[in-house]
């Protein structure tokens, strides 16, 4: 009970002044598509073939959703010639996919 005390103290002293920023973030991942693209991004670093593959999204749908990821600072991607290797970036979202992981995927 203490603990849930102190988060709740600093959440209503932090949060107000970045409410925006996290409403963005949480925004950015609001999609079943996005969040299927994580889901395989969290498992390690995937090509967008391989993402295509692995999640069923559409490539002209894939390109646009990474872009979202990229321009919100979720995802990010290394090039190696003309492939683009795509991995998570911030590091909430890794928290985010392990607790969406453990309430939605994980058997019981």
């Amino acid at each position: 009970m203490k603990c849930k005390d102190a988060l709740a103290a600093d959440l209503s002293d932090a949060l107000p002044p970045r409410a925006d920023a996290a409403a963005a973030f949480l925004k950015s991942l609001a999609n079943p598509h996005r969040l299927l693209i994580l889901c395989a991004l969290a498992q390690g670093e995937r090509n967008v073939s391989t993402l295509i593959e692995e999640t069923g999204v559409a490539p002209t749908s894939m390109s646009q959703h990474l872009a979202k990821l990229k321009d919100e600072g979720v995802v990010d991607f290394r090039r190696d010639h003309r492939t683009l290797t795509y991995f998570i970036a911030h590091p909430a979202a890794i928290e985010i996919m392990g607790v969406l992981y453990a309430h939605f995927c994980a058997k019981d």
